[in-house]
Formats: C-alpha cells, structure tokens, sequence
C-alpha cells in the first residue's frame, strides 16, 4: 500500500503528545524516506508563534528524542514541511483563516489528515467547525480524522460522540488510535499466533489453563491530577489497551489481514465476553489506590498527596478484572487483566498458563511439584517471546528445573521504532487494521461500564497499596489457590 502526499494538521501541536511523540515520529519516518514529497505538517496552537519560532520549538522537540542519531541536513529537509497556523480552536474565524490558508494554490496538498491531540471534550466541535468550513469534503482529496483516546467516558457518552461526529464523517475517515497496537511486540502477537502452526492445537481450553494480561507503572500520575481524578485506572488502560491485548490473544484467525477482517474477529471477541452483573461486580474486579512508599530508592507520596486530588478520592490507580469468553475455543478459561500506577516496575506482558500435567508417570521419583508451562510474550520495556518448559537437571536423581526457549523479536542491529511512527504512516496509506472502528469501542464500554457504575456509588473505601509494591492483595479474583500473579518474565521469579 503506497502512501500518498498529504497534509498533516495537528490540533493542539504545542502540547505534550505533540512535543514527546508526534512530532519526533513524523521526524523519524522523514529519516527513513516514508514521507512522500509534498507531503506538509500544518501546527494548529494559540500561542503567537511565527514560522521561525515554531521550526526552532520542533528543533528542540527531535533533538531531545533523537539525542546522537539527530541528521541536520535531514531536519532542514523536514523543516522544508512544518508550518504553523495561529489561532484559537473555540472560535469560528480559526477555521475560515485555516480554509484560506489551505485553500493557496500549490502549497498544500488537497489530501488531509487533522490529528485531534485534544481534549475529547472538544472533539465534537473541532469537527463541526470543520464541516462548516467544507474542510471534511473529499471532492478534491481524501480527509482523514485521528482521534486520540478516550472516545468517551462511558457507552453514553461514547455513543453520543460518535451519533454526533457521524453527522459529518463516514466511518472509513474516522482513525481512532490506540497507541498500544501500533507497538511492534503487539502486532507480533498475531504473527506469532498465526504464522506458527504448532501452536494452534494448544491454543484452547482443553490446554490452557488460564491468561493473565498485565500493564504496570512505577511512575505516579506527574501533572495529570485533573484528568486522572475523573478517569482511573479502568478507563485510562483496561478499558482500551489491555482489552485490545486480549483481543489479539483470543480472536480467531481473521480471513485475511485486511483492515475489516482483522477488526471483525476483534469484535467477536468483545461480543462474546460474558457480562458482568452489577451483584457480581466484586467477584469480577478490584480496585486500589497507591500510598505512600519507595521507588528506586526513593520516597514517594501516596495518590491523596498528589497536586489537584481531593483528600476524599477514590479514584483507582490500580484495577484489575476477571472476564470469560463465553465461545467455544475459551469456554471456561480465565483471562485476568490488571494495571497500576506507582507499581514495582513498569512492565506490560501477556502470561499464558498451560494446565498441569499428569503426574503418574512420575509417582516413584522426587519429582512431587512438576512446574506449569507458560508462554510470555514481554510487549515493554522488554520485547521477548518465552516458552517455559520443564527439563530434567544433569544428575544420577531424577530432578526437574524450569528452562525457557526464547525468540528475539529484535536483533542486536535492529533498531526500536516507536509505535506512533508506524500509526502516523498508516493514516497516511489508508490502512485502518490499527485503529479502533466503533463496535469495538462501544462493546469494549458495554465490558466496564457496570464495574465503574458500582464504583461510583460505593465511595466509603478503596484499597490502598503501598508506593514500589506490586499492588493490593486481589487474590479473591482467581478460580484456583494455585493461581496467582505474575509479575516476572524470568523463570526463576514467579
């Protein structure tokens, strides 16, 4: 699929995302030669800025990201591309100077790609202002919208959006991100899955015991404690990116690798999710709030301490969750999903236990606890695939130790791109396998949504963990005594 030339238009270019990801990824793919010729990058901020000012905040944006590997005469060349366009979002006459701008014969290309890195409360009227200026027309070029999470706060919320954006785009124009599968571990769990055949006969309830998911963080909430206080834990990770993991480890093999093929199987997977009902909330998902505690050695406030929390809150920085698929291939499988701040380690993986095996034939010998086989598959910082077998030790007794086939993902040579790299380069060919279509939105919501109506009303207690810990003691979730946390990749530690 060949990328055409396009204008990029970044709504809200001087913030964070911006100036951390996207602005170093779009940097990155000018270095590799995935930017076609003409193609622009149009920064929309209400910050007075000329030209000048604005390629001289990006110098500072990629020098900080690309430390030794920064290419001057590459960069002129992407300075060659960025422009910036000075106005307020909240206000009509921003949209007919960006109309008139666009409009300058031969200086931007007709194909355009607007980036809402915003708040999503704006979402809406960013897009019907847009519409107004006949800026979402495709007559004379494609129009593309990428919209950052969350879509929503609740399913609501959720679908009202998307009623009120659907008034102005089709779905094909709408390219919801989720950063977590643009990852190249992420889409390796499919390649993984489907390119392999000897797994596919494992890969059942008749095999596999149980899946754990698992997303960590040592960091606290930093300058977000307005954002974070109304979100958590449930709707900032699990109700988007771990249930899109899940999605991958369950989902049938899809048709083809086809944007709808691929999405199709994704939602059957969210479609077939039992519900959880409200009396059986607590049986089904935790929460907790971090304290006071130690991080790499040092002291750290509790989640009450942080700038803009109230002293009463009690929003979950750590959530965790039981689901069943309810299909034939996981019938009675538990998949367990957990996240958190202010955890132990920052660490996503996916754990798939393997059931016991029989122990007779070992029943003479001091082989009494045989080990389960697992398969890890490290997502960050550590990409790695893991199958953990059990080998006999070298000796005259028959003993037993955990020993692991790895599959580097990445050789020594190759270098890491980052995940909004390879997001901004689909926009840019059309391929939507990546992003988020609706249904799969929406079911995702239908999941957590009587988790977080139960939590909203029961604000007497939240359990709370201490800061450098790998959360709260949340065992009642697990069908079985033997099944517990993982929290390392390693065999040595489980």
């Amino acid at each position: 699929m060949q990328a055409e030339p396009c204008t990029y238009i970044i709504f809200g270019a001087t913030g964070n995302l911006s100036r951390i990801k996207l602005m170093p990824a779009l940097y990155h793919l000018d270095v590799a030669g995935k930017l076609p010729q003409g193609t622009r990058i149009l920064a929309m901020g209400r910050r007075v800025w000329d030209q000048q000012k604005w390629r001289s905040e990006v110098r500072d944006m990629v020098m900080a990201k690309a430390h030794d590997a920064f290419d001057e005469q590459v960069f002129q060349r992407f300075c060659d591309r960025l422009y910036y366009h000075q106005g307020d979002l909240s206000q009509a006459e921003c949209y007919r100077t960006l109309a008139a701008t666009l409009g300058q014969a031969g200086q931007f290309s007709r194909n355009i790609a607007f980036y809402l890195s915003i708040s999503p409360a704006d979402f809406g009227n960013v897009i019907s202002h847009l519409s107004e200026n006949h800026l979402l027309s495709e007559e004379y070029g494609w129009r593309r919208v990428i919209i950052e999470k969350p879509f929503g706060y609740d399913l609501d919320s959720a679908q009202a959006l998307q009623k009120r954006i659907s008034h102005y785009l089709a779905e094909e124009q709408i390219y919801r991100i989720d950063h977590y599968l643009g990852k190249g571990m992420v889409q390796n769990v499919l390649v993984f899955r489907f390119a392999n055949v000897m797994l596919e006969p494992l890969w059942n309830r008749n095999y596999i015991d149980h899946v754990q998911i698992t997303h960590s963080e040592s960091i606290g909430i930093d300058t977000r404690g307005d954002y974070y206080n109304s979100a958590g834990a449930m709707r900032d990770m699990l109700q988007s990116h771990l249930l899109q993991m899940l999605t991958l480890v369950a989902m049938e093999p899809p048709v083809s690798m086809e944007a709808e093929a691929l999405r199709d199987e994704k939602v059957k997977v969210l479609k077939s999710i039992r519900p959880i009902p409200k009396e059986a909330v607590h049986a089904h998902a935790f929460r907790g709030q971090y304290g006071k505690g130690q991080i790499n050695g040092e002291r750290v406030g509790g989640y009450l301490e942080e700038a803009h929390i109230p002293t009463n809150s009690t929003t979950e920085t750590y959530a965790s969750m039981k689901l069943y698929i309810d299909n034939w291939r996981w019938r009675g499988v538990p998949f367990y999903l957990r996240t958190g701040k202010r955890m132990a380690k920052a660490q996503s993986s996916i754990s798939i236990c393997f059931r016991h095996p029989p122990l007779q034939f070992f029943r003479d010998t001091q082989v009494h606890c045989m080990a389960q086989n697992w398969v890890l598959l490290g997502i960050q910082p550590e990409e790695c695939i893991r199958i953990e077998m059990t080998v006999k030790e070298p000796g005259l007794e028959m003993r037993t130790r955990t020993s692991s086939l790895d599959a580097s993902f990445r050789n020594p040579n190759e270098k890491a791109t980052d995940a909004y790299e390879d997001l901004l380069l689909d926009v840019l060919k059309g391929d939507r396998s990546l992003f988020l279509r609706f249904d799969e939105v929406e079911y995702a919501w239908r999941i957590v949504d009587p988790i977080l109506q139960t939590w909203a009303i029961e604000r007497d207690y939240i359990a709370v963990y201490p800061a450098g810990s790998w959360g709260p003691e949340d065992n009642r979730l697990f069908d079985k005594e033997s099944q517990t946390w993982r929290s390392s990749l390693t065999p040595e530690c489980k």
